[in-house]
Formats: structure tokens, C-alpha cells, sequence
């Protein structure tokens, strides 16, 4: 069962007295990786119940998540996933790493300052073979050339049979990464958001 929501929020208290708000992380990390951040507001709770709803938590042993900036997926992940669970966060910025190690307090919590194309060497080093799931919020579209096509073969490779891609994205083009490495992907729209944000599930037969 996942863990109660009393529970989450203890294990997510702030650990220091002097941790700047997530707004200003945010706008913070904006700002010093416009490109990595790719969006000025954060994304709404609709658009992560949206997001996080088709997941199997009953059968998800680790979660990944890709570029958690300060915290809006991870926090809720964490609300859902199992006692006995694990979630790996990958961002490059630092800051962002450093501010969800001081914020977050949960056994189940691993923050890594390090590129989602590396998941599958990540996954391994922290006792896993596989992972259940993945989300990410990165810029596909605005990544460096080759990155994005890297990030979506690694974590092909790294998915288990019967678990997704978690992909948000302001940009519909987005499609274009995961269509050579998956042959079912599902999509929606989050009109709750601003700017409303395109969804795809791509699902690993």
C-alpha cells in the first residue's frame, strides 16, 4: 500500500531553516538553465494527478523521474509509492539536487546530479536491473543534438515489460523522440495547465 499522506508529508519536512522557497529555486534554476528548465511556471497539481494516474503502484518497486526541479512530481510520487519502494530523481542542475536533499527526508528517496542518459548505469548502481516507471518534464525539443534520442533509448532499454514512459511537454513534437523506440504511446492534453501541456504514456510491451 502506498504510504499515507501524514506519513509523506513527515518524511518530505524541510530539513533546514534557510532553504530558499521552491519558487525561487525555480526561477532560480530558469534562469541559470533556461534550456534545461524549458518553462517559467510550475506544472499544475491537475496535470500531475493526470500524469501519475495510469501507474500500477501496487507493482512498481522503482520510479525514476527525470529533471524533478524542486520537487512538484517528486513530492507527489512519493505520496503514492509503496513503504518498500524506491524513487531515483536525475537532474544535471545541482541546485535542484540540492535543494530536494534538504527538503526531502524518506528512505525511499535517492537524488543524483547526473544526465537521464545514464539512467541505465544509475539504475544499476543503486541495486536495480530494471525500472517500473519514468516521468519526465526535460525539453526534449530543446536538448542539445542527439540527447533526446539518447535519453528515450536508454530508457527503453531500462523500462520493464509492462511499464511506461511518463512524458510532459509544452511542444508536440516531443512524439517525434519516442515513436522509434515505442510502438504504443498514449496521449492527452492538460488544458489545466498554463500553457496547457501535451501528455504521452509510452508503454514498453
Amino acid at each position: 500500500m502506498p504510504a499515507s499522506t501524514a506519513e509523506a508529508k513527515r518524511r518530505t519536512r524541510a530539513r533546514g531553516a534557510h532553504v530558499p522557497s521552491p519558487w525561487l529555486m525555480f526561477l532560480k534554476g530558469f534562469f541559470k538553465h533556461p534550456v534545461m528548465v524549458g518553462a517559467v511556471a510550475s506544472s499544475s497539481q491537475a496535470l500531475v494527478r493526470h500524469m501519475l494516474k495510469p501507474v500500477d503502484w501496487a507493482n512498481c518497486k522503482l520510479f525514476v523521474e527525470y529533471g524533478p526541479g524542486v520537487g512538484t512530481f517528486t513530492r507527489p510520487i512519493l505520496e503514492r509509492l509503496a513503504p518498500d519502494a524506491k524513487l531515483i530523481v536525475i537532474d544535471t542542475n545541482p541546485d535542484f539536487i540540492d535543494y530536494l536533499s534538504a527538503t526531502i527526508d524518506d528512505p525511499r528517496f535517492i537524488a543524483v546530479n547526473g544526465s537521464a542518459a545514464d539512467v541505465q548505469k544509475i539504475v544499476r548502481e543503486h541495486g536495480f536491473e530494471q525500472a517500473d516507471f519514468i516521468a519526465s518534464g526535460l525539453p526534449f525539443s530543446t536538448l542539445p543534438p542527439g540527447v533526446g534520442d539518447q535519453i528515450a533509448k536508454a530508457t527503453q532499454e531500462v523500462l520493464r515489460p509492462g511499464g511506461a514512459f511518463l512524458v510532459y511537454q509544452y511542444n508536440p513534437k516531443v512524439k517525434n523522440f519516442l515513436t522509434p523506440h515505442w510502438n504504443h504511446i498514449d496521449h492527452a492534453v492538460e488544458w489545466w495547465n498554463l500553457p496547457p501541456a501535451q501528455l504521452w504514456w509510452a508503454w514498453k510491451e
